[in-house]
This record gives structure tokens, C-alpha cells and sequence, in this order.
């Protein structure tokens, strides 16, 4: 398996866990995504986009990483390119860093969509941003080693169809639910959490680690 990092403009905190998950992969930064390679102490090998958005102030070492140049008018974002470069030198499974949040929601939406489709190409994909996380469900069944009390919620990107959650407080069991519905927003982990699912596609999105309220 080759395992890729891309970072990405949104929001990131460094935690343990976002530490195990992105070391020893191959990392390419988008555009502003290069901020996040100082949070977590990563020098990629590549940095794409129009640069538009640099970060002030880099270091030299990440300064000098080699560069691949867009056009600001282009047909992809920057991160949809980045993620492009990676497949290209043959990744198999991508961490998407800093994919939820910051300034444009559309990105974030892109982004989200993106995993899913992803997914169903055959690419293992988790976005994070070290206080949550989302990975993709298609169906088939899944497992999940979180802690007891953690917030999750699935969301459907389409009718989806025998989903059964078991490990939650509020379990399912062979369930339909329509596009759009608010069914299976904030469950909470209790035992082992494991998703089945017949028909559809689905994004788990977890908060292994919630931020202090503001």
C-alpha cells in the first residue's frame, strides 16, 4: 500500500492520533495547505496549486520543495489536483488534512464528496482534521476501534438502504433512510462500532477529539 498525505487549506489542530496516522506517508501540499506541514512537522515532496494563498514566512526547507504550477482559472481546486498528483505516483490510501472547516464551504463540501467517490474507485481515504474525522462508507460492513462516549454521525450522500449500527448508543437495524434525513446525526459510541450498509453511499464523520466549547 502506498499511503499519501495531502494538506489541505482547512481547519488542522496536531494531535497524537493525526500523528500516527500521517507518519511515514508520502506528503504533497495544496496552495495554503502548506501551513499544516509546520503544525505537523512534515516537508513534502511536492507542493501544488496557482499559489494564490502561500503561507508568509516559511522555512527554507519548505520554501525550496519543488513546486507544480496552475493557473489561477482552472477546471479542479487545488486540492482535487494534489490529490490527482498522488494517484499519479501511485497512492492507494490518502489522509485529506485539513479538509473539514476554514474559509470555503464549497471546498469543504468538494472535499467530502471527493472521499466518497474516491472510495468507490478503491482508495482507502480519511480526511481529518486531527478533531475529527470522516471516512467513507459503501456497502458492505465496517468496524470501528473508538473510545466509548465519542460523538459520530453518518451522513448520506445518497438513499441508503439495510444500514445497521450496532456499538452506539442508539442502534439501527436494517434501517432506509432518505437522502437528507437527520436520522443518524450525533450517536455515541458504546462497545465496538460497526456500520453494515446494502445500497449507498455514506460518509462516517467522528470526533475522536471534540474541541472546548467557545
Amino acid at each position: 500500500m502506498s499511503k499519501f498525505t495531502i494538506l489541505l487549506g482547512g481547519d488542522l489542530i496536531r494531535t497524537p492520533l493525526l500523528d500516527r496516522q500521517v507518519e511515514g506517508t508520502r506528503v504533497i501540499a495544496a496552495d495554503a495547505g502548506m501551513s499544516h506541514a509546520r503544525t505537523l512537522s512534515l516537508t513534502p515532496e511536492l507542493w501544488v496549486g496557482d499559489f494564490d494563498s502561500v503561507p508568509a514566512d516559511l522555512p527554507d526547507e519548505l520554501a525550496a520543495v519543488p513546486r507544480q504550477v496552475f493557473p489561477a482559472e482552472k477546471d479542479k481546486t487545488d486540492g482535487e489536483l494534489a490529490i490527482a498528483a498522488a494517484l499519479e505516483r501511485g497512492a492507494t490510501s490518502l489522509v485529506l488534512a485539513g479538509g473539514f472547516g476554514g474559509k470555503r464551504t464549497d471546498h469543504a463540501f468538494l472535499h467530502l464528496a471527493l472521499s466518497v467517490r474516491l472510495a468507490e474507485a478503491g482508495v482507502k481515504v480519511l480526511m481529518t482534521s486531527g478533531a475529527q474525522e470522516g471516512v467513507p462508507l459503501l456497502p458492505g460492513k465496517a468496524g470501528f476501534d473508538y473510545a466509548d462516549g465519542m460523538l459520530f454521525s453518518i451522513l448520506g450522500f445518497s438513499d441508503l438502504a439495510g444500514l445497521t449500527v450496532s456499538g452506539a448508543k442508539w442502534p439501527l437495524n436494517h434501517v432506509e433512510m432518505a437522502f437528507g434525513s437527520s436520522l443518524t446525526i450525533s450517536n455515541e459510541v458504546k462497545g465496538r462500532l460497526e456500520v453494515a450498509l446494502g445500497s449507498g453511499r455514506a460518509l462516517l464523520l467522528a470526533h475522536p477529539f471534540p474541541l472546548p466549547e467557545s
